[in-house]
Formats: C-alpha cells, structure tokens, sequence
C-alpha cells in the first residue's frame, strides 16, 4: 500500500517546488516469533530468540520479547551486550512503518513524540498479535524507554514497561550487565557535594550565532600526548584561513576530548602564550586534585620572546562529540568496597574516566574497553561504564588487540559475503582474461623484496632493444582484475584502505588467497599484470612510455640481500643478474637527477627485531640495513607512479585520484634551523632544493653523524604526504619528490588508492570500462578522506607494535647502556636518539619525592643547563636502559643519564623514562 503527502516549498530564488513524500506500506511481513500461524504465510522476519534461561527478570518472570526505544539503542549500542538482547531483538521486531502499525504525525506533535507514539502503537499491536499464539504462554513484548513521559503514557494503554536500569537491575543471574548500563546524562551523574570546576558549555543555537558572527571559532580539538594540560584546536574553513588555536590549562581545556568539535574563543592578545616544553602526564592520585593541576599549570607559564607567543584561546563549547570505546586499564580505588573507580586509557590524549563496577577485583590488571558518557562541571574527569574486557595485561594476543582497536584498524576475519566474490579454485587465466592484455611471459621479469614477502606487488625487468636502447618494465600485481566496482569485496577493501604491517602479523587488505596467491607475483608461475614499459637511453631518459595490462612469469623472487649479491658478484652473469645490473645502473642516474631537482633524501631509523622460533619473543634488535637494490626498487616504482600520474591527470583532469606532499609552514623548521645553528651550521629552508642543499654541506669530519641527525631531525618537520582528488585542489606538488605530480600505482594488494589508479589506467587506455563513481570527484573526495585516515592509523598501530616488541625485548635484555644523541631538549628533560636500536627516548631531570636540581632551560639556542652541565642539541651522552613495568597500565623504557656526571642525577635509572604506548619512532617514509 502507497501513503503519500504532498505540500508545496518556496526556494531561495522565489519559485516554487511541489514535493511528494511517499510511504510505501507492507503487509507481508511475518513478526517473528516462532509458530505463529498468523504469519505462517508471509514473508517472515528472522525468527525471534527466547529470553536464555539465565536471563531471566524478577520483574517479568514470563515469557517475553524486548522493545528498546530509539534513545535506549542510542545510548547503549557500543556496550558489549550479550548474543540475543537488545540490538538483536530490536532488528527482528516488526517494524513500525508496516501496515498495521504506521501512523501519521498529528498537527501540533514533534517528531521525537510520533516515533514515541509509534514505538508504543507497535508494542501493544505485538501483545494483541501475540495473543493469537496461545492465550496460555503469556508471551509479551516489553516496552524499554527511559523517557519518563514515555513510560507513563505506555502504561496507562497497557503495555508493560520499565527503564532500562529497572530492567537490566532485575536480571538477577547476571549481575555484571549493570556495569554496562550507560549514564543518562552529565547532569543526572554529577558527583555529590562536588565544587564546580568548569565553565557551562554555551548551547548549540548559541555557538553557531557566534560562529556565524566571528566572536567564535569551530575546529578539531587535538589534545597533546607529552602534555594532559595542553591542546590545539585545528580551525575548519578555507585553506588561506586554516590555523591552529593553542589551549592551555584545564578551565580552559573545558572537558572537551581529542577528535571533539569544539567552539572556541579566542583569549586578548595580552593572555596568549607558548606551546610549552614540559612534558606532563596525568598519573596522579586517583581522586580530583584540581589544586594540584593548577599547580602544574604555573610550569607551563614561563617568559618567552614575542614571537614566540600563539594564538590561544578557550573552549566555550561542544559541536560534536566524537567519543568512541577506549581501551586501557582499571586504577582501582583504595578505598575499601568502593564502586567508583577510575579508568586510565591506553591513549595519553584521553583523559581518566570515572566508572562504577562491581568487578573492580576481576578487572585489576585485565584490559578492558570503557566508553564514555558524560562530563559533569564538577567532575575532574568524564564519567563512564564498562563495556568489555579484553584479556591479561602483557600478553601478546591482548596487547595487539588493544593497538589495533585503538588505531581503528578492521580486523575481523572477511564475511562470507566478501568471500564469496573470489575466484573458484583451481583458478587458471583463460582467454577471456587474455582479452585486451598482452603476453610478457618471454621477459626475464624478476621480484626484489624484503625476506618473507608473501604479498609481491611489483616485479621489473630490462633488457637492451635492438636499436642500443634499453627497455625497462614495472610489473604491477593486476589486483582489480579480481575485485570489480561495488561488490561485497570492493567495498570491504576501500573500508580498510590498507593492509597492516605489525611485527609478527599482517592484517591484509584483501583476502589471503589474492593477497598471498593469485595476485602475488611469485615465481615461475603465471600471474596478470599491469604494466609500466619505458625505452631509454643509456642516460635513463625516457624516449617511450605505454602502458599495458600483460600476463607475466616472473623468473625469480629475491630478497634485497640476494638480489645485491647477484650485481656484486663477477662470477654470476646470467639474464636475471643483467637485467639487475642494467636496472641498477638507470637507478642510480634516476636517483641523481631527481635529487638535483630538489629531492629530499631524509633519514629516520627502522628498526627489525630478530624472533625465538619457539616463543616468537624478541631476540636480538637491530636498524635496518639498506643496501642498493633497495634504493634501486625505489626509483622505479617512483618513476612508474609519476608516469601513471600524468597520464591519468592527461585522461581525467577532474577525476585523478593523486598523491601530494604539501611543503611545510617556515615555523616547522625552527627547531632544525636551530639546532644545527648551535653546531655553527646554516641550514636553507625556503625551497626544498635550498634544504636539500643544505643537508648536503651539513658535514662535520669530526663528527660523522651529524648529518644523521640533521636528516631526522628534518624528517620531523615534514608534512604529511595525502591522498586527493584532482578535480577538487589546485595544489598538485609534491614537495619531497620535488616532482609536480604524483599518484600510488604500485602497491594495489596492499593499498585501496593503487586500485582506483589502476580503474582510472584502465579506462584511459581502453582496457576496462568506467562505472559512475570513478568519475564523481565528490565520492573520489570521500574514499580520499577514508584512505588518509586510514593509511595514518596503519602507521601509528604499527609503530605501537614496534614500541611493544622493544619493551618485549628489554624485559628479557634487562639493564643496558649505551651511548645516545640528543634529538630534542625540553624544560625538564632532554629526549635522545640511541643509534644501535633506532630507539628514542626521554630522560627527565625532575623525580618525585626528590630535590629538583637547578634547571634553566634556554629556547633561542636550544640548551638546557642542569645544574652546571649545559645540554646541547646533537650532544653525546651515555644512558642506562630498562623496562620500567611499575605502571603496569603505561610500561615503560626508563633512560637514566650515565654521562656526563651530574652530583644528584647519574642514580638508578627510575629518574627517566620513555612512554612508548603511542605513534614515535618508526622511519616515516615520504613515498614508496
């Protein structure tokens, strides 16, 4: 049956549209409890599950079914509810807008009174429906609502009903569901007897006037991970407005949380002040110590220059809550059957969160997900409940899934739905698949990768032509071949954007039998490709490109080290070892023009860990080495991806999924400027070739590694490099490369980005069709955004993995020294750089319960002086190395100084410490 309503609507311009609303209504569909002979006919719902056994209601000891109303879903669907309640139920009860039970909003009534009304009309047309069943049973539909009005209005018509608190209270079997039970709201949860601390948020009518007015700005709040007292807030608007608002203090932060969308004032000129270079962390005593933050505030305080000052401001109020469930750890109270606890969360940029359990023992030393559910003004922290417990702290299985959860990784093995759209096995390439590819098995094509690679994306080859030229291939893993546009498996692959590589596991983008099987390019077997082909001379100028889907059989899969041996050894002279000499020998003329064109090349250490076969601990820990053949890989696949960019920008002006690395603001470079200032070296950064330049004079012979350390400290000034859409920025540089376009085309088993590439490839040179969202820039936009979030969380969960395999491997190493570089030095710390692992880390010079030495800490140059030893930027200094495991919830690498002596300082090395619970170290590679 078709309900409609019309009405007419006048437009901005002065016409006048004719909207219709239609409502289509069904009657055939079943309600879904088992056995009805009323519905026997239709086109029944799922059926619905009996309430368990243990999960019986004091309250309402019959038979009967749950119907939440919509606040209730809202406010409880992130708890970790058991199978068969709640959001189960409710996606199996007949829905409202069906025949019977649709109704039309009355003159006069809100919208949130209709669907009340109608959540009620379907209630008691289930209890009548039921009826018909058997009169016997008494089967029942329960009506859950926490709306007071709600409930009254429910049972004068009839309908059993009852909060969602009385109802999960009454589940006597279980007991433990209560903990789950999200608060109402911040004011009906507000502590007792507690003094106001924060300031009232400004309501939403409110801030938008004074958005729209200019007294108010909107951005992203981003609170700091060396400082709880301290945030930024990222302005939304046009790119010649975007700036950064500095927060400081806790009146100020005004309860809002990382990733929130704030309103903020901005504070007179007179009040602004600097981002400060404390490093301050939250692990006070669990109660609120609001006096002991402003103490702490007064450190933030110090005189700096002018130009040192930031803009900074106050939130005045909340725009958008982005709360999500948090992993971390149960500070148990000390007070004696106490139920309120407070939860401390893996993520330093979170605050603590005040939560009642009665588990608060079973939960000690357990991870456990929190979610939060409000703010009080007079509560120091939020206030939550619990939603899941996770496992022992320190165990692997747990610990990686608390790093994957924190970073929003998926992880869930792939549905069946998805599986579903892989190929049958056997799997064999027929001639339909041959259809517009050519056949390159004859070239002898080869992989180079790193030891254990299942996923090889790429594969090359060179050979020389008959006219003297040389032609060189890319081999690309021809990955949409298999996934087609807008099936279970394409969109499963662009919701993970990327595959994740943690120390002992990969979460793979795509399927293992096309991550590691069909698609991989191994050896001596048949595999479809896209190829990049070029003629160039023996000078690496290109003469010709084409592009090509092909059929190839590599020859041989190499590891970086074997393939190196092969162009280093005189006696190995057969085609795979030409074809890698020759691609060897372009590479490196490739590598020498691009950085004569302003190219950076930045360094940062990676490090690998050396695994027990047995326990799969950490054994040994080493940077990694990099040879030629990886820096030969590299050009290439730097070279495919330039090339590929132009030639889909040349097809799709608009619709170009590109790649681009914006230059960084003069201010990022301040701390490199000066630092390499202080060792009487001038460091060029107002172009990228001048800062390349620079870092090539930057040579002491006294001091090999500072050049190193130039580099790294140089790599921390970047950008980040992001996915966009050509039809939707003007800017398509990308600085590092110094090249003026650039895309991702040869990693498309390990990134969602190379797939839409290869798609775009596709059409533009006839071998595949278009479908309509590869060219709506506005979707392109959207998968765009996903993509950068996602290739960021992929980074940071990796570096967490690394940071949890280094605490690993000196848990078992026990106390270390080793000699370390200064990177950084802050006003009560100075943070180092210790070479042979690539771990970095911070020694503070201010213990608790101890005198605090004499510090004075110097920006301009940057030095900090502690007690009469000053402390330079790139100084040697030896520290002492241990795992910390006090704080069981934040583990940590302590660093204590060894030398230089220092009275009071050079102690046990519980006078330093390294929080490696977020995103640090690991090499941030510009592209591969």
């Amino acid at each position: 049956m078709l309900k409609s309503k019309t009405f007419l609507k006048k437009t901005r311009a002065g016409g006048v549209v004719k909207i219709v609303r239609e409502h289509y209504l069904r009657d055939d569909i079943g309600c879904g409890a088992p056995a009805c002979a009323a519905c026997d006919g239709a086109h029944a719902a799922p059926a619905l599950e009996s309430q368990p056994g243990d999960q019986a209601s004091s309250l309402c000891p019959w038979p009967h079914y749950l119907l939440p109303d919509t606040n209730v879903l809202l406010h409880q669907i992130i708890s970790a509810w058991k199978p068969g309640t709640w959001a189960s139920v409710a996606s199996r009860l007949r829905p409202p807008g069906s025949l019977e039970t649709y109704i039309e909003q009355e003159q006069g009534e809100n919208a949130n009174d209709r669907n009340d009304r109608a959540i009620r009309v379907a209630a008691k047309w289930y209890n009548e429906h039921l009826k018909k069943i058997s009169a016997e049973n008494q089967l029942q539909v329960i009506l859950i609502t926490n709306d007071k009005k709600n409930k009254e209005k429910a049972v004068e018509e009839g309908i059993p009903s009852f909060t969602c608190e009385e109802y999960v209270k009454s589940l006597t079997a279980n007991p433990e569901l209560i903990d789950r039970l999200a608060c109402l709201s911040e004011e009906t949860n507000e502590i007792e007897s507690g003094k106001i601390i924060f300031s009232e948020h400004l309501p939403l009518s409110k801030l938008q006037q004074g958005i729209k007015s200019g007294s108010y700005l909107q951005g992203t709040f981003r609170a700091s991970r060396e400082n709880y007292l301290e945030a930024t807030v990222w302005i939304h608007g046009d790119k010649e407005d975007e700036k950064e608002i500095l927060i400081q203090g806790l009146k100020h932060l005004n309860r809002a949380i990382h990733e929130d969308i704030v309103a903020v004032e901005l504070l007179p000129r007179s009040q602004w002040v600097a981002p400060s270079s404390v490093v301050l962390h939250d692990e006070g005593p669990t109660e609120d110590d609001v006096e002991k933050d402003e103490e702490r505030e007064l450190m933030l305080k110090t005189a700096v220059s002018e130009k040192m000052l930031r803009a900074t401001g106050r939130v005045v109020g909340i725009i958008k809550r982005n709360w999500r469930p948090y992993c971390g750890m149960l500070s148990k109270s000390d007070i004696k059957e106490s139920r309120r606890h407070l939860f401390t969360p893996a993520d330093k940029r979170i605050p603590r969160i005040r939560i009642e359990t009665r588990q608060a023992s079973a939960l000690e030393g357990r991870r456990i997900i929190v979610a939060i559910d409000g703010w009080p003004r007079n509560s120091r922290y939020p206030n939550g409940h619990f939603v899941k417990n996770l496992g022992d702290v320190g165990e692997k299985e747990t610990e990686t899934e608390v790093l994957l959860l924190e970073h929003d990784v998926p992880h869930q093995p792939f549905s069946q739905a998805v599986l579903s759209f892989l190929p049958k096995m056997p799997w064999s390439i027929t001639e339909k698949d041959m259809k517009n590819r050519e056949d390159l098995r004859h070239l002898c094509v080869c992989s180079v990768d790193p030891p254990g690679c299942t996923d090889i994306d790429d594969a090359l080859h060179c050979r020389k032509l008959s006219n003297g030229n040389l032609e060189v291939g890319v081999h690309i893993a021809d990955v949409s071949h298999f996934i087609r546009p807008g099936n279970a498996l394409d969109q499963e692959s662009a919701r993970r954007g990327t595959t994740v590589y943690l120390c002992e596991k990969r979460i793979d983008m795509v399927p293992e039998l096309l991550s590691s099987n069909l698609c991989s390019l191994r050896s001596n077997v048949d595999r479809l490709a896209f190829s990049c082909i070029w003629e160039m001379n023996h000078n690496a100028e290109i003469l010709k490109t084409r592009f090509t889907k092909s059929v190839i059989n590599s020859k041989a899969s190499l590891t970086y080290a074997e393939a190196q041996m092969r162009i280093d050894s005189a006696a190995m002279n057969d085609d795979i070892t030409t074809s890698l000499r020759g691609l060897n020998k372009l590479a490196k003329i490739l590598k020498k023009g691009r950085i004569e064109k302003g190219a950076l090349t930045l360094s940062s250490p990676e490090v690998r860990f050396h695994m027990d076969s047995e326990t799969h601990d950490p054994i040994d820990l080493q940077t990694k080495e990099l040879r030629e053949t990886n820096s030969m890989v590299e050009e290439f696949m730097l070279l495919a991806n330039i090339s590929v960019a132009k030639k889909i920008h040349e097809e799709f002006s608009e619709h170009a999924l590109l790649r681009k690395h914006p230059a960084p603001p003069p201010s990022n470079y301040e701390i490199l400027v000066k630092a390499a200032k202080s060792k009487n070296l001038e460091i060029k950064t107002d172009t990228a070739k001048s800062l390349a330049d620079s870092l090539d004079r930057a040579e002491s012979p006294e001091f090999p590694y500072l050049n190193t350390l130039l580099r790294i400290l140089a790599t921390r000034c970047m950008m980040q490099a992001v996915y966009f859409c050509s039809g939707m920025d003007n800017d398509f540089h990308h600085y590092g490369l110094a090249s003026p376009i650039y895309t991702h085309f040869t990693s498309p088993i390990r990134r969602y980005a190379d797939i839409i590439v290869h798609r775009l490839l596709a059409v533009a040179i006839g071998a595949d069709c278009t479908y309509p969202e590869l060219t709506d820039k506005h979707k392109l936009s959207d998968i765009c955004k996903n993509l950068n979030f996602r290739h960021k969380m992929a980074q940071y969960a990796q570096r967490a993995s690394v940071a949890f395999h280094t605490q690993l491997f000196f848990k078992s190493k026990g106390i270390v020294s080793e000699e370390a570089y200064i990177l950084f030095v802050r006003k009560n710390a100075i943070v180092v750089l210790i070479p042979k692992y690539g771990l970095e880390g911070t020694v503070f010079f201010e213990e608790k319960d101890k005198p605090k030495p004499r510090l004075t800490y110097d920006d301009e140059i940057p030095s900090l002086r502690v007690e009469g030893t000053v402390f330079h930027v790139f100084d040697k200094v030896k520290v002492k190395i241990t795992l910390d495991s006090s704080n069981l919830q934040h583990q940590k690498i302590r660093m204590a100084l060894v030398e230089p002596q220092i009275p009071g300082i050079n102690i046990p090395p519980d006078v330093s410490d390294m929080d490696l619970s977020g995103p640090g170290r690991k090499k941030r590679k510009l592209e591969k």
